[in-house]
């Protein structure tokens, strides 16, 4: 087993893989707590090893950020990378218009109901759930009518 073992290992991202490499190599040395910790620390690696190919460092440095943990890719790179691999967002649009006149009055009143479906849904981390989201948006603007106009 040697070093270009463990290149092969991170360019995969295997993190069972490098979890054990790293225990048979360095016993005497901290080793990761669980799953989660060596996927932390495998990409950490990734970003800082120079002789991978910037693929995967690119994408372990955007891996890193959306968790808002460092990334040790240099920064003549970073740009790079966060072209390769753009920053994602998240977006819920709202939309609520009656033709009648006289429901008119209602809408910031629904708009409001289905914001805070929306707000509840970011609080409960599942945001990017969008069936979940449309749903609890749904069931809002009904409980926002039923409370107007009885129905």
């Amino acid at each position: 087993m040697s070093a270009a073992e463990l290149r092969l290992l991170l360019e995969a991202g295997d993190v069972a893989g490098c979890r054990a490499y790293w225990a048979r190599h360095a016993p005497g040395m901290p080793q990761a707590q669980d799953a989660d910790q060596a996927e932390i620390v495998m990409h950490l690696a990734r970003t800082a090893t120079e002789s991978l190919a910037f693929r995967p460092r690119a994408y372990s440095h955007r891996w890193l950020l959306e968790r808002d943990l460092p990334s040790q890719l240099p920064d003549n790179l970073k740009p790079a990378a966060d072209r390769l691999y753009p920053e994602r967002k998240i977006a819920v649009g709202i939309s609520v218009n009656f033709r009648s006149e006289y429901m008119k009055g209602a809408e910031a009143e629904v708009r409001g109901a289905m914001e805070h479906a929306v707000l509840d849904a970011e609080a409960d981390g599942r945001l990017e759930d969008s069936v979940h989201v449309s749903r609890r948006m749904r069931e809002a603007k009904a409980r926002a009518m039923r409370a107007l106009f009885g129905r």
